[in-house]
């Protein structure tokens, strides 16, 4: 039985990808794994490949979702974003790393899309 918690990040990584296919982005890969980590989300957009972290929180016990991100989870989701693209031929293409941000609430989720909080020069 999926517990309380793998149930939210199931949602919002569902939100979150209705969310990147609305704004014309192809999704080309869900939770792919690497020994430094997991990405949630891989979409297209045009030629650049954009690694997505989903955070999902229902309140703020636990801080705000971006507050989660950490140095040390930017340095994991940068190093599988390059093993990623090297696995599938794509080396030379640009890329860069989201946050999706929701929030549960009475009124429906809110969705903040935070663009590059890491990009290709960064690493």
């Amino acid at each position: 039985m999926p517990s309380a918690r793998s149930e939210l990040g199931t949602r919002g990584e569902a939100l979150a990808a209705a969310h990147l296919e609305a704004l014309g982005m192809r999704i080309a890969a869900r939770n792919y794994r690497t020994r430094y980590g997991e990405v949630d989300l891989i979409a297209h957009e045009g030629d650049t490949v954009v690694f997505v972290e989903v955070k999902t929180r229902r309140g703020s016990a636990y801080g705000t979702p971006e507050e989660s991100i950490t140095p040390r989870k930017l340095d994991h989701l940068a190093k599988t974003a390059v093993l990623y693209l090297q696995a599938n031929g794509l080396e030379q293409r640009p890329w860069r790393v989201d946050l999706i941000a929701i929030k549960l609430g009475r009124d429906g989720p809110s969705i903040n899309h935070v663009r590059s909080i890491v990009e290709r020069e960064t690493f």
